[in-house]
C-alpha cells in the first residue's frame, strides 16, 4: 500500500470517460523528475478522470504496488501525480491501462488536451424512447413492445454506467455505478421495462449536466491567462524598444505600457505617472494613482500616462498566475462530498444479497420447507430490495430543487451545493460589485466661501468634464443632474468656457477661466497648494470615514468647494444581510479597499466583521481560517479577485450578472440578478431539499421493511413485491417533484 495519498477533488459525483482506452501509450515519453532519495514524481493525464468513483480506482489499483509511495489526484485538470520507485511507472501505466483508462503525458507547458465532447442524440433518443416505454406499459401493450422500448433505452443511456458498474464489481466496489447497473438490470429481468428504462435516463442526464459544469470551470480557469498581453515593448540595450513575446521577458528587463494598454507582466513603476485599473487584481472599486516607486500587476489597465517599469516577476509567477494556481490548488483541495446513496450501497446491496442467499438456501437444508419455496421467497425479496426507488429519489429530488432555483434566477452547478447550503454558518462577502453596484456617484456638495453655489457648481462640473476619471466622470453626472448645467463647452459662451485644461496626474485638474486658474483636485493638490487648515481636515476626516473620496475646488487663494464621491450600497443588501442573521448565519465582509471604507459599508448594512486592504490570497487566508473547525463557509464574489477565495470556500457564490467569467465559473451558485437575497432563498431551498430526501429515503426503506417483513413470515408474493418497488418509486418521485412549487422566501 502506498504510505500516504492525498486526494485533492472537488466534485463528488461526475463519471463520464470521454475516451476509449488505447493501450499504445509509451512510458517513455512520460517525463518524471527525481524527488527526494531514489524516488520519480511523475505526473499522468487521464482523461477519464473526472470524479472521486473513478479516484477510488485508481487509488485501489496504485495501492496494491508497493513502489507507489504518495498520489495526488487534481481533477479538475485531469492530473494524477505518482512519486514511485524508478522501476515502477511500467506497472503503474498497466495497473491503469486495467481500469479502461488511458496515461498521457501531462506538462505545465502544453495547455490540457480535452476530451471530444459525448453526442446528445443518443441520450435524447433513450429519452423519447423511456417515456414511449412508459406510454406502452399503462397502454397495457404486447409486453415485447415496451421490453424493446426499454432496452433501446437502456442502451443509448447507459452503456457507459454499466462498463464503468462493471469495472467496479470486478475490484470488489459497489459504488453508484455498481449500484445503477444492479438496479436497472434488476427491475428489467423482473419486466419492469419502463421503470429501468427511467432511471438510467435520468441517472445520465444528471451526470451530463455536472460533467458540463466542471468542463466550463476548466475554461474560465485556463481563459483568466488572456488578460495579460501576449507581447511586451522591452527597452534594449541600444535604447530602442522592441515588442517581443511576455513569456520571454527576464526579471530586471525594462518594459513600457501606453496609455489605455493592459501591464504584461508584474513590476515596479521607474519613470511616469498614471492612473491604474487595478480591480481585476485587488477588486478595489477605483483606479489607483501610480508614481514612481509603486508597484505594478500583470492583466491590469493602465490609464492615461506612459509608463516604464522594470520586471520583478517573470510571467509565470506573476500576480495574476498565482491566483490561477490558488483557484486550481482551492478548488483541489475542497473534500468531496460522497452520496448518501453510494455509501449506503456498500453496505445495504451486499447484505441484501446476502440475505437473499441465505433465505433460498439455509431453510431448505434445515428441513424447513421446499426448495421453491424459499427460492420463489429469496426473489421476491431482491425484487423488494430493488434499489430503484432509493437511486431515483435523490436524482429526482436534486433535479427539482435545481429546476425550482433556475426559475428563481439562481444557477446552482450539482446537487452537492444544494444539499450542502443548509449547512452554511459564515457567508464572506466581496464589497464592490457584490455588497456594493460597483459605480462610484456623488454624495456630498460642501459650498466653502462663497456666495453663488451655481456658479461653483457649473465651474466644477467643467473641470471634471475634461477628464476621464471615475471621480470625476462621478462629480460631472452627478453636478449635471443635480444642477441641469450642460458639461460641454460648446452649449456655454467664451467667456465661461475653461481654457488651457491640464491633467495633474495623481492629483487632478486644473484649467483657466479668465485670469483665474482653478484646481479640482484630491488631498494631496491641496496640500501641496498650502490651502489646508484645520476646519477643513476635519472635514475631510468625517467624510473619508464614511468610506467617501473627496476631491476640492479651488482658486489661487482658497478652497472653494468639497465633492464627496462613495461607491453606494445596493438596495436590498441590509435586507439580505438580515435575513442571514435569522438563518443563523454570520457575515464577513473582505474588500481590497481602505478600512474605513469597508468598516462604513459593513456597519450600514449590518455586517458582523470587516476586513480592508486584502489581495486574493488575503481573502484566500481568511477563507482557510474560517473552515478550519469544519465550519460550513460560503463566499460571495463577483471578480477575478475573488476567484481564489470562491474556489476555497465549500459554497462559492457569484454575482452573475456583473461577475467576470473566472468568478463565474469558479462558484458553486450564480446569482443572475445581482441580488444578495437570493442567498437566504437558496438556503431556505437548500433545507426544504434536505427534509424531502430524508423523507424519500425513509419512505423506500419502510416501504421495503414492511414487505420484507410479509415476504419472511410468508405474506409476500412477487406481485406484491413489484407493487411496493413501482410504490415507492412513484412516491419519492411525487414528493421530490414537490420542490418545483417551492415559493420565494419573505424576506
Amino acid at each position: 500500500m502506498p504510505h500516504q495519498h492525498e486526494e485533492h477533488t472537488e466534485h463528488a459525483h461526475c463519471c463520464h470517460s470521454s475516451k476509449p482506452a488505447d493501450a499504445t501509450s509509451s512510458p517513455t515519453a512520460l517525463a518524471s523528475t527525481t524527488v527526494s532519495g531514489e524516488n520519480l514524481r511523475t505526473q499522468l493525464r487521464i482523461l477519464q478522470m473526472d470524479c472521486p468513483t473513478e479516484a477510488e480506482l485508481i487509488k485501489q489499483a496504485l495501492g496494491r504496488l508497493p513502489q507507489v509511495k504518495t498520489l495526488e489526484f487534481n481533477l479538475m485538470q485531469r492530473v494524477l501525480t505518482v512519486v514511485h520507485a524508478p522501476d515502477a511507472l511500467d506497472a503503474i501505466l498497466q495497473a491503469i491501462r486495467n481500469l479502461g483508462f488511458t496515461p498521457e503525458q501531462a506538462t505545465d507547458e502544453a495547455a490540457p488536451v480535452q476530451p471530444p465532447p459525448k453526442p446528445w442524440w443518443p441520450l435524447i433518443a433513450a429519452g423519447v424512447a423511456a417515456l414511449l416505454a412508459e406510454a406502452a406499459h399503462w397502454l397495457d401493450t404486447p409486453w415485447f413492445i415496451p421490453a424493446t422500448l426499454a432496452a433501446l433505452a437502456v442502451l443509448g443511456a447507459g452503456l457507459g454506467t454499466y462498463r464503468k458498474g462493471w469495472t467496479a464489481i470486478r475490484h470488489g466496489q459497489l459504488n453508484i455505478n455498481a449500484l445503477m447497473s444492479i438496479a436497472v438490470t434488476g427491475a428489467l429481468l423482473l419486466g419492469q421495462w419502463a421503470e429501468a428504462a427511467m432511471v438510467m435516463v435520468l441517472y445520465e442526464l444528471a451526470e451530463r449536466i455536472e460533467a458540463l459544469s466542471l468542463d466550463r470551470a476548466r475554461n474560465a480557469i485556463q481563459g483568466l491567462m488572456q488578460l495579460t498581453p501576449d507581447q511586451a515593448s522591452v527597452r534594449q540595450s541600444d535604447g530602442q524598444w522592441l515588442e517581443m513575446p511576455a513569456t520571454r521577458v527576464a526579471v530586471g528587463a525594462l518594459v513600457r505600457a501606453r496609455p489605455g494598454e493592459r501591464i504584461a507582466l508584474d513590476g515596479e513603476i521607474l519613470a511616469g505617472r498614471s492612473t491604474i485599473d487595478q480591480s481585476p487584481i485587488t477588486g478595489e472599486s477605483l483606479p489607483i494613482d501610480k508614481t514612481p516607486g509603486d508597484p505594478v500587476y500583470a492583466g491590469t489597465i493602465n490609464g492615461a500616462g506612459t509608463l516604464e517599469y522594470e520586471v520583478t516577476s517573470a510571467a509565470g509567477e506573476s500576480t495574476l498566475a498565482r491566483i490561477i494556481r490558488a483557484i486550481e490548488s482551492a478548488q483541489s483541495a475542497r473534500a468531496p462530498t460522497q452520496r448518501f446513496v453510494d455509501r449506503f450501497a456498500r453496505v445495504y446491496t451486499p447484505l441484501v444479497v446476502l440475505l437473499a442467499l441465505i433465505i433460498a438456501v439455509a431453510p431448505p437444508l434445515f428441513g424447513l420447507g421446499g426448495w421453491y419455496e424459499w427460492i420463489y421467497k429469496a426473489l421476491v425479496l431482491l425484487v423488494i430490495a430493488c434499489p430503484c426507488a432509493l437511486v431515483i429519489s435523490t436524482p429526482v429530488t436534486i433535479v427539482s430543487g435545481l429546476a425550482a432555483a433556475a426559475r428563481h434566477g439562481v444557477l446552482v452547478k450539482g446537487g452537492a451545493h444544494l444539499e450542502q447550503g443548509r449547512l452554511l454558518r459564515w457567508l464572506a462577502l466581496d464589497k464592490t460589485g457584490t455588497v456594493t453596484h460597483g459605480r462610484p456617484v456623488l454624495t456630498d456638495q460642501i459650498i466653502l466661501n462663497a456666495q453663488n453655489p451655481e456658479a461653483i457648481h457649473a465651474l466644477a462640473t467643467r473641470l471634471a468634464s475634461h477628464s476621464d476619471h471615475p471621480v470625476s466622470r462621478a462629480v460631472a453626472q452627478g453636478l449635471t443632474a443635480l444642477t441641469g448645467d450642460p458639461v460641454d463647452d460648446a452649449h456655454v459662451t467664451q467667456q465661461e468656457q475653461i481654457r488651457d485644461f491640464e491633467v495633474l496626474l495623481g492629483r487632478g485638474t486644473q484649467g483657466w477661466l479668465g485670469d483665474t486658474r482653478y484646481q479640482l483636485g484630491n488631498h494631496r493638490l491641496i496640500h501641496e497648494q498650502g490651502l489646508c487648515s484645520p476646519a477643513l481636515e476635519s472635514q475631510l476626516e468625517t467624510l473619508e470615514r464614511q468610506g467617501k473620496t473627496v476631491v476640492m475646488l479651488t482658486d489661487e487663494q482658497q478652497v472653494l468647494a468639497l465633492y464627496a464621491v462613495a461607491d453606494t450600497v445596493k438596495p436590498e443588501s441590509a435586507a439580505a444581510i438580515q435575513a442571514l442573521h435569522n438563518q443563523g448565519v454570520r457575515t464577513i465582509i473582505l474588500s481590497g479597499d481602505n478600512p474605513h471604507t469597508v468598516a462604513a459599508i459593513a456597519a450600514q448594512v449590518g455586517i458582523d466583521r470587516a476586513e480592508g486592504n486584502l489581495l486574493p490570497e488575503d481573502k484566500l487566508q481568511t477563507i482557510a481560517q474560517l473552515t478550519a473547525n469544519d465550519t460550513v463557509v460560503g463566499m460571495v464574489g463577483d471578480g477575478i479577485n475573488d476567484a481564489p477565495a470562491l474556489a476555497r470556500a465549500n459554497i462559492g457564490f457569484a454575482m452573475g450578472a456583473m461577475g467576470t467569467d473566472a468568478a463565474i465559473e469558479t462558484a458553486d451558485v450564480a446569482l443572475m440578478d445581482d441580488d444578495l437575497r437570493k442567498i437566504p432563498w437558496f438556503i431556505g431551498l437548500s433545507r426544504a431539499t434536505h427534509r424531502i430526501l430524508l423523507q424519500n429515503i425513509a419512505l423506500a426503506l419502510i416501504i421495503k421493511a414492511v414487505f420484507l417483513i410479509l415476504t419472511v413470515i410468508g405474506l409476500g408474493t412477487m406481485w406484491m413485491a413489484v407493487f411496493a418497488d413501482v410504490g415507492a418509486s412513484l412516491l419519492v418521485v411525487a414528493n421530490g417533484l414537490r420542490l418545483l412549487r417551492h415559493p420565494k422566501v419573505s424576506i
